[in-house]
Formats: C-alpha cells, sequence, structure tokens
C-alpha cells in the first residue's frame, strides 16, 4: 500500500498509509483530526518493499544515465604482464615444431591453415 503526504492547515505536513482508490480523498489529520488535502511533495512510496530493495531502485534511478568509470569497465587483472599469477596478463607462449631443415610448424594452430 503506498504512503501519501498531506497537509494540515495548523499541524502541518504528514504521511499517511492509504490505498490507491482512497489517494485523493482528504485524510483527517492525526493529531487534531482536520480533514487535509493531499500534496505531492515526492513520489508516493511503497512500503511493502524491504530496506534493502528500496536503495537499490533509488540507486539505480540515481545512476541509470551516468557514464561508467574506467575503473569500472576496465579489466579486473591489475598486475603486470608475466606476474605469474595466472591473471592473464601476459602473452602465452606458442608451441613451436622445428623440421630438419629449420622450417616452423605450429602443432596448436589449425591444420588447414597454410604458414609462412
Amino acid at each position: 500500500m503506498p504512503m501519501y503526504d498531506y497537509e494540515c492547515p495548523t499541524c502541518g505536513d504528514f504521511t499517511e498509509m492509504r490505498p490507491m482508490a482512497e489517494s485523493s480523498l482528504p485524510q483527517p489529520c492525526p493529531w487534531c483530526e482536520t480533514p487535509s488535502r493531499r500534496v505531492i511533495r515526492m513520489a508516493p512510496a511503497f512500503s511493502t518493499l524491504s530496506a534493502a530493495t528500496r536503495t537499490a531502485h533509488s540507486t539505480n534511478e540515481r545512476s541509470a544515465d551516468r557514464p561508467k568509470l574506467l575503473s569500472e569497465v576496465g579489466p579486473v587483472h591489475k598486475h603486470g604482464p608475466g606476474c605469474g599469477c595466472g591473471g592473464g596478463g601476459g602473452k602465452k607462449e606458442r608451441s613451436v615444431l622445428r623440421t630438419a631443415d629449420g622450417a616452423k610448424g605450429f602443432p596448436t594452430a589449425r591444420p588447414w591453415m597454410i604458414s609462412h
């Protein structure tokens, strides 16, 4: 059920949880019982969402159009090439076979390709 803002002429603003069908009807003030009209101070909030979900929605809404930083889209591996941790920093050496006449052959290459 959404929560709406209302304005009491004597006591000020207050927020009440109401069904959507009754949102435009006057709401009695919780302190003085004066019928108060609805005001739109911010978008209605749904109280059935958990706090974590509401936080995630507001964060996503704020950052929907923000460009990504290079640190967010860059490579995850921060070490230099050849660091030895297995993070893919350096180029792997290809195994090379040499024939008697000195020609190179690559056993991991595609056999149907002609090398030069």
